[in-house]
């Protein structure tokens, strides 16, 4: 061999040598290495066939009439970004109805304050739902710790929204008196022509600036039947009527969705039908507590009402 040729196959060779050298530090192989021993066959592990599951219970069906848009299947709890605060709930915020103010909760305010909850009883004006948010929302700001959000009738569409949303994490659960709990998208009047027509309906009339007040004469027998006939001719003095168009406002926001809830139904209601009441609650899955009460039940059954309040906010509390 020439000297030049032998000089290639020395370069050559040390090339090769290199290449193989660093097959040995660490560079992935092109191709998978072999098993260094065969793998034995999986026993089987067929399940045996498991028995047929009883069927589940049912729930009463939504009365709602053809013409209506059937309602969203409830939906789990949603995970919120910003959790409520751990422990015990130290606040309880009301908010009213129509044809009533902050003071149709003064004895439950009395009954929630001995049992040690630092509660606020919101004055919302009733002109718009966002005016009603906002003012609930300003009460909320004062607070601090674990806080549960309470609405009767008109006020259940009032914590649905205000209880939603970064500026609200310190509501750990909602409780719905006698409520309007709509979902996003649904107005008061979307859930309630879902049910039969109530008499308080007919008792109420539209003034000339779009707002709607209850009949004088009809408030005792189709809001207040239980409430003595002296007080209630107190709060037909101080009712506060409600702008007409609230009812037609569609929720932007759910509480209920990712929040837990309590629903007080009140089975003598002649303003929101109790069938109409047990369809909400069942929807949004809240836990259910009857009372043999016309509408007004913050003033009727005071104690009732606040035993109930605690009790959901003992379980709030809990999760």
């Amino acid at each position: 061999m020439s000297p030049k040729h032998l000089l290639y196959a020395v370069l050559l060779g040390a090339c090769l040598g290199a290449t193989g050298a660093s097959a040995q530090t660490g560079q992935t192989p092109t191709e998978p290495a072999p098993s260094a021993a065969p793998v034995a066959p999986a026993p089987d592990m067929t399940p045996a066939p498991a028995p047929a599951p009883a069927p589940a219970a049912t729930e009463p069906a939504a009365p709602a009439p053809a013409a209506a848009a059937s309602a969203p299947a409830p939906a789990p709890r949603a995970a919120v970004a910003s959790a409520p605060p751990a422990g015990p709930v130290q606040n309880i915020v009301l908010v009213h109805g129509a044809f009533v103010d902050g003071s149709s909760w003064n004895g439950v305010i009395a009954r929630l304050q001995k049992k040690g909850y630092r509660v606020a009883s919101v004055q919302i004006p009733l002109t718009s739902l966002a005016d009603d948010v906002a003012a609930t929302k300003r009460v909320l700001a004062q607070l601090s710790g674990p806080t549960v959000l309470v609405g009767h009738s008109w006020g259940g569409v009032v914590i649905t929204e205000a209880g939603s949303g970064p500026d609200a994490s310190k509501v750990t659960g909602l409780v719905y008196v006698a409520a309007i709990a709509p979902d996003i998208g649904e107005s008061a009047v979307d859930i309630l022509k879902r049910g039969p027509q109530m008499p308080a309906g007919s008792a109420m009339t539209k003034d000339s600036t779009g707002f709607l007040w209850l009949d004088p004469a009809r408030y005792h027998a189709d809001f207040a039947a239980d409430v003595p006939e002296n007080l209630t001719r107190v709060l037909v003095a101080a009712q506060q009527p409600i702008a007409s168009k609230n009812f037609e406002e569609r929720a932007t926001q759910a509480a209920w969705r990712y929040k837990p809830s309590f629903y007080i139904v009140t089975t003598r209601d002649r303003a929101v039908s109790p069938e109409i009441q047990r369809w909400m609650a069942h929807r949004i899955g809240a836990t259910i507590i009857e009372t043999p009460s016309s509408h007004l039940l913050p003033v009727a059954h005071a104690g009732a009402t606040a035993d109930a309040i605690d009790r959901a906010a003992r379980e709030f509390g809990k999760e």
